[in-house]
């Protein structure tokens, strides 16, 4: 009789259960030369017997039924079949008399009524066993994700896994690059090709050496962990480990990702300030074009006939340098506001216990409905996805109060980091006054205004409330008065810009 021999092992990783087939082979031959045993061929494959769909057991089942061989002979049952399709493959060979006998060294079978009903129960067997194991691990995961740790496998990009903790920890090389990804996405400028061009100029490969593809890119940016949250199951629970961004800046990031639905159709030419005003006859979109070496802006008159004239770009250009002059801040006034900051940040520190407590006791209270939202699952008031989408819902609520909790901790009142970027940009605003890259401009009158209207060859627009609102909480016009008291001077200070 022949026989073809099969050899199997769980996984496909090189690491794991290195020596499994060549340990089930040399026993195998062992055995086959004891009883006399005629093997015809030899199949192995680093599979899991989990689901069907294995190449080699195919071909091995292929062999029997086109009466290339009579009999396998394999280390055990549970390396042919650890599901009911595959195991009832095999019985079904023995049944219609196309497989004459199944041999293994630990496992004694004849091809009777009772031979084939032990193994149906051998089988059985092995698919409780994969089933409760699969179960087991299930049950760690999650009691894992209700301690805030990450439940298995390798850390997510821009984390390690910490062998001690068991938990994850911030990869000091790749997180500022996750950071960045997510910064750069979030203004809407940037597609998630160009982000992929930018992480792998930054020499952002994976663990393999290659650069992400756009899809990983895309499963990066909607990836809750980065804001201290972990998935599983399509839950949202929150983590214990050091987030990389907040969960405002992913949410943004969100935001213009569901925004990009629509196709855009690509400019021929490229202009540093188109997409930023509006016409102010007619409120259509401005435009530009090139005539004669020189780019002008118009209204694009999509609304009929329209009578704003032409700008040219220099033209244009130099009234947003006046703009830029206003805001400049003296390297004097920045050097004493940062001074300044840095008291108030201190002051600020003692007196934020109030505020602190608040959001702890908004924390609690959101505790409190995750209890009774499980008890309303449990009691079958609420099914599995009304349960998933109200979890996910609390869930993030309460990492964003958590957020919220330690950056006042760090750094006290919440205007006072902003008000430092504020500075440092009106600060080095002067640099843009001189520049040719008009691009650089655009971005900046983005930060400091809105709602850009064209209209009889002037621009105008409204101050962003977030800077009216940081300079209106400031005492900086205080502190500019006791440097220099010349009131001249004081009016033209960009806190009463607007």
């Amino acid at each position: 009789m022949k026989y073809i021999l099969y050899a199997r092992k769980s996984t496909e990783s090189e690491e794991r259960q290195i020596m499994s087939i060549d340990a089930q082979i040399a026993e195998l031959k062992e055995f086959a030369a004891r009883e006399k045993l005629e093997i015809v061929a030899s199949l192995c494959e680093a599979k899991t017997a989990k689901e069907p769909g294995r190449i080699k057991f195919a071909e091995m089942l292929n062999f029997i039924e086109s009466g290339k061989a009579e009999g396998i002979l394999a280390w055990h049952p549970d390396r042919l079949a650890r599901n009911s399709v595959d195991g009832g493959r095999i019985i079904y060979l023995l049944d219609t008399g196309r497989m004459k006998a199944l041999k293994c060294p630990t496992f004694w079978f004849e091809n009777t009524p009772q031979g084939k009903f032990m193994l149906n129960i051998a089988f059985g067997q092995s698919k409780y066993f994969i089933d409760n194991l699969s179960e087991n691990v299930k049950r760690g995961f999650r009691q894992k994700v209700r301690q805030g740790l990450w439940p298995s496998g390798q850390a997510p990009i821009g984390y390690l896994n910490n062998k001690t903790t068991r938990g994850i920890d911030i990869d000091q090389e790749r997180a500022p690059l996750i950071r960045r990804a997510f910064e750069h996405y979030s203004t809407g400028d940037n597609t998630l090709k160009v982000i992929g061009s930018m992480l792998k100029e930054s020499g952002f490969r994976s663990r393999k050496g290659n650069a992400y593809s756009t899809s990983c890119v895309q499963r990066i940016l909607q990836n809750p962990v980065y804001y201290g949250a972990i998935r599983f199951n399509n839950e949202i629970s929150e983590g214990n480990h050091e987030p990389i961004i907040s969960k405002q800046l992913f949410d943004q990031a969100q935001a213009v990702m569901a925004n990009r639905g629509k196709k855009k159709r690509k400019r021929k030419h490229e202009y540093s300030f188109v997409g930023l005003m509006k016409c102010g006859a007619c409120d259509c979109a401005i435009t530009a074009e090139r005539q004669k070496g020189h780019v002008y802006y118009r209204c694009t008159k999509k609304r009929g006939v329209c009578e704003e004239k032409y700008l040219r770009e220099e033209e244009l250009a130099d009234q947003f340098r006046e703009v830029i002059q206003k805001v400049a801040l003296p390297d004097d006034w920045a050097k004493l506001m940062l001074a300044k900051l840095s008291q108030e940040k201190a002051d600020a520190n003692s007196n934020h216990q109030a505020v602190v407590q608040n959001l702890q006791t908004q924390r609690k209270d959101i505790e409190q409905k995750l209890d009774q939202l499980l008890d309303l699952k449990l009691g079958g008031s609420i099914d599995a996805e009304e349960y998933r989408n109200k979890k996910n819902q609390l869930s993030n609520q309460k990492i964003g109060i958590g957020q919220r909790i330690r950056d006042f901790e760090q750094h006290g009142n919440n205007w006072l980091e902003p008000m430092k970027a504020l500075i440092n940009s009106s600060c080095q605003a002067k640099i843009l006054i001189k520049t040719k890259k008009y691009n650089d401009v655009h971005t900046f009158l983005k930060n400091i205004g809105s709602n850009f209207i064209l209209k009889g060859k002037k621009c105008r627009f409204d101050g962003k409330i977030g800077w009216r609102q940081l300079l209106k909480k400031s005492p900086y016009n205080k502190w500019l008065g006791e440097k220099d008291s010349n009131p001249h001077r004081r009016s033209q200070s960009p806190l009463v810009y607007h």
